[in-house]
């Protein structure tokens, strides 16, 4: 039997940059999966490659960027699509959510231009009905007075349920949230997720979740990858990953969360974040991990099924069960000696 095509299908991508010249990778061999009403977290430290993973799927690069491998939107190549083709899938099969509204909307026109831009082949009427809607949709009531507002005149939490309300007005069916609260105190972004999560499971969205904050990710995700060095290291069921990480890197960064019921040292992973084009041979993680050993700075860790997760690590079945406590009292020991 045929499997069902994904929403959204990332095989072996990689991206090259060009800096003063140089080509620099910044994505490596990066392959995930959304389907149509799930969504799927994208973590990792910033400087992964998670929105230039994003930016990919929407053709949104800077110039000169050389993208290869496969990102498919329900089986149609969205790296082969020209002209008219990748217009119409970002005008209406796709969106994307940025992480700060005030750099994303612009100053001088009113919230109503902005939200009705995409839907301008609706007749007026018609389109200021569907903003008043969107907006009470994510919580914001006298729809027509705030469409007649300018940014300025919004808090930063109204201005991201804007953003949200104005990204689904086309009624998109892939929608991208790169950091989508960042800009926001920690009440405002309980509310503004729970408004986005509501609304996405309501209307079957599939959603590529990019945040570097693994609780969040937690909260409103099925299915999470976890990216270090622009390759994604572990994939696997949220809850899974969220309660037993099975790669040194993931376990790293649940480790080194603040905690939320005593006042302890905040952990750090030793060693310094690295580009993907600073990575060699072997494993990305190699130079900071606790349990490398020769084999993992010599040969490319593939993802492979390890109790239920994919894991990019030569020694994930024979780490520690519970490898997060392993993983801290590793970096404890670093600290003391250093």
């Amino acid at each position: 039997m045929t499997a069902p095509v994904p929403l959204l299908g990332i095989k072996d991508l990689h991206l090259t940059l060009r800096v003063h010249g140089r080509p620099r990778t910044t994505v490596q061999g990066v392959s995930l999966t959304v389907d149509a009403g799930k969504a799927v977290g994208l973590v990792g430290e910033s400087g992964s490659g998670k929105s230039l993973t994003a930016r990919t799927v929407m053709r949104l690069l800077p110039p000169r960027a050389a993208a290869s491998g496969d990102v498919d939107f329900e089986g149609r190549s969205v790296l082969a699509m020209r002209g008219r083709q990748l217009r119409d899938f970002r005008r209406s099969d796709v969106a994307m959510i940025h992480q700060d509204p005030r750099s994303a909307i612009n100053h001088v026109r009113t919230i109503g231009d902005f939200m009705t831009e995409a839907i301008r082949h609706l007749p007026a009427d018609e389109r200021i009905d569907r903003a008043v809607a969107g907006l009470r949709d994510v919580g914001i009531p006298d729809g027509a007075r705030r469409l007649a507002q300018y940014p300025h005149q919004l808090s930063g939490g109204l201005l991201q349920r804007v953003m949200i309300a104005a990204v689904l007005l086309p009624e998109p069916r892939l929608l991208l949230a790169d950091e989508p609260t960042t800009a926001l105190d920690v009440t405002t972004q309980s509310e503004v997720m729970a408004v986005l999560s509501e609304l996405q499971a309501a209307r079957g969205l599939g959603m590529l979740f990019i945040t570097h904050d693994l609780d969040l990710a937690a909260a409103v995700t099925d299915t999470l990858a976890v990216m270090y060095a622009g390759t994604v290291v572990e994939t696997g069921p949220t809850e899974g990953i969220h309660s037993s990480a099975r790669h040194p890197y993931t376990a790293a960064l649940m480790a080194s969360r603040p905690s939320t019921t005593s006042v302890t040292r905040l952990r750090t992973i030793p060693g310094r974040p690295v580009a993907a084009f600073e990575t060699g041979p072997g494993c990305v993680f190699f130079a900071r991990c606790p349990f490398a050993t020769p084999v993992c700075s010599e040969q490319r860790p593939q993802l492979r099924p390890v109790r239920g997760h994919e894991v990019a690590c030569h020694h994930a079945d024979d780490l520690p069960d519970d490898l997060v406590p392993a993983v801290a009292g590793t970096t404890d020991a670093r600290e003391s000696t250093s």
